[in-house]
């Protein structure tokens, strides 16, 4: 459905993004992901028109629309700030693009109707004003507002980092939910690695302007491509073993979920490397989990 090619943006002497290459496929959850600063962001606003492509072409359904401004686009955008308008009420908000392109009121209140049904949004709150929801209720008006024109895109910038943790866990699972019910096609931009890990099909790991990998969230935690990858997604053990050979250290890389801790050494597998060792600090985090009907306390060591 959409096709970036050796896409590049350059400030001045500043390079943000550099040559990157990606597609996404229709009906798809597609997250960009990285650090502060990695050019994730920016190549978002690439797609949508907002920021101007030094190289490189962008492609939707076909079509190139690196030259078309942003309005031409029929793409969909959600901001981290929400840019709400605060003298609207909230049906107001939701229906301003469809006033734009001049359909009749009728439709306008169909449509308000049925993307506020889908973020859940109910009549009492469609007849509030913006200033009067809680942050979590601005962030359902603004994706409604950017779903009812029906754009074959939707692009999302951050949506989910001005809130809090309990609020920000609850809306993810609705998003992803909402992707499917509204069968929209997805490019969700996110530093979040457990947001991208849970959300998407496929995942493109952005390193200071470059693109590091791309592939699905099994793919990019299990076989990382690049060091930069494998610390970056998911918790991970530097292991360094000293050869004098080479008077260097080598770096081995272990997910905690691979490591077991046994009273004596024979209790592990005959396959298992094992290691001596005293715990010197143990750290408490949270309730105890299950996992396939054993019991584990949530620890750091």
């Amino acid at each position: 459905m959409l096709e970036v090619k050796n896409l590049s943006v350059n400030y001045h002497d500043f390079t943000a993004v550099e040559r990157v290459n990606f597609k996404v496929q229709k009906h798809e959850f597609f997250t960009l992901l990285g650090p502060s600063g990695c050019g994730k962001s920016t190549t978002l606003r690439a797609i949508a028109g907002l920021t101007a492509t030094s190289t490189g072409q962008v492609i939707l359904d076909g079509q190139e629309i690196t030259a078309l401004p942003a309005s031409q686009r029929n793409i969909g955008m959600v901001f981290q700030n929400y840019a709400l308008f605060p003298n609207m009420t909230v049906a107001e908000n939701i229906g301003y693009g469809l006033k734009l392109a001049k359909l009749p009121k009728a439709m306008i209140k169909q449509k308000v109707a049925r993307v506020a049904d889908l973020v859940h949004l109910t009549d009492y709150e469609l007849k509030k004003q913006v200033a009067e929801l809680s942050g979590g209720q601005q962030q359902r008006v603004a994706i409604a507002r950017a779903l009812a024109p029906e754009p074959p895109l939707l692009l999302l910038d951050e949506p989910l980092s001005n809130l809090d943790a309990k609020l920000r866990e609850q809306l993810r699972n609705e998003l992803k939910q909402l992707q499917q019910a509204a069968g929209i096609t997805m490019i969700y931009v996110t530093h979040d690695q457990s947001e991208a890990l849970m959300m998407s099909d496929h995942v493109a790991v952005f390193n200071i302007g470059h693109l590091e990998q791309l592939g699905s969230p099994q793919t990019i935690y299990r076989q990382p491509q690049t060091e930069f990858v494998c610390k970056f997604v998911g918790d991970v053990n530097q292991v360094d073993q000293w050869l004098p050979a080479k008077a260097a250290a080598e770096h081995h890389y272990v997910r905690p979920e691979q490591i077991g801790i046994f009273a004596e050494p024979d209790q592990a597998a005959s396959d298992q490397l094992t290691v001596s060792g005293r715990v010197a600090v143990v750290n408490f985090l949270g309730a105890p989990m299950s996992i396939n009907g054993t019991s584990f306390s949530k620890h750091s060591f």
